[in-house]
């Protein structure tokens, strides 16, 4: 289990809405380690709404700007290498990928947004894909909306924060690529996060942040995903 001491100085940053240990028991630490212990599938991908696989369990879907470390991310709370293919090319993520934990729950990995150099065609599919389960996807339980912790809230962010409002989809912000920032800096993102989400209607209170490159908050995340699934 990663310490919160390598990135805090201190007590972890309560005031500024941070999730940390203290906000999980013991008994839901372990039982999100065994719920992830089981193998991890790749179901399937889906490229329209008529594709989408039915089935009686909850989904958790993991959404964010191309590049934001979505596919790692997966991996690393899979305990799967490349499970979900991982790309310096922003963008590749086209479709939406189903994954199967354990037969208990599936994963959602979105296509990623924001990306520049992709043709407008293809970037409004994959906006239209996206939507269209967002606001249909009655097995969807929540949405780990991932921020990139060297930028921070971007104006995309927001933009995608405001339909996830309209739309009542609940959603879980969480800070990616935590390890690329400097001690001197998580203050500050902390606050303007905090400050950017805290009267958003749909977004879950709290702010987790990961990284993962050394799992800092990887165990958090499986802990937070356990509860949402048993609730």
């Amino acid at each position: 289990m990663v310490k919160h001491k390598k990135y805090f100085q201190g007590e972890a940053k309560k005031e500024l809405g941070l999730i940390d240990l203290s906000d999980f028991t013991e008994d839901e630490l372990e039982n999100a380690r065994l719920a992830f212990a089981a193998d991890s599938r790749f179901l399937i991908s889906v490229v329209a709404h008529d594709g989408f696989p039915f089935h009686q369990k909850k989904e958790v879907a993991f959404a964010g700007r191309s590049n934001v470390g979505k596919s790692s991310l997966i991996n690393s709370i899979t305990n799967v290498s490349g499970l979900a293919r991982v790309s310096n090319t922003p963008g590749r993520t086209q479709m939406i990928n189903f994954f199967s934990q354990r037969d208990d729950f599936f994963i959602v990995d979105l296509p990623g947004f924001g990306y520049a150099k992709a043709s407008k065609e293809s970037i409004k599919q994959w906006s239209l894909l996206t939507e269209e389960y967002l606001l249909g996807r009655k097995e969807l339980e929540i949405v780990f909306f991932l921020i990139d912790s060297r930028h921070g809230v971007k104006e995309i962010d927001e933009n995608i924060m405001e339909i996830l409002d309209k739309s009542a989809v609940s959603y879980q912000v969480v800070l990616t690529k935590f390890d690329k920032i400097k001690k001197s800096e998580v203050d500050s993102l902390l606050l303007s996060t905090y400050e950017k989400i805290s009267r958003r209607p749909a977004a879950r209170p709290g702010i987790l942040a990961t990284s993962s490159k050394d799992k800092f908050g990887i165990d958090l995340l499986r802990c937070l995903i356990y509860r949402i699934i048993k609730n």
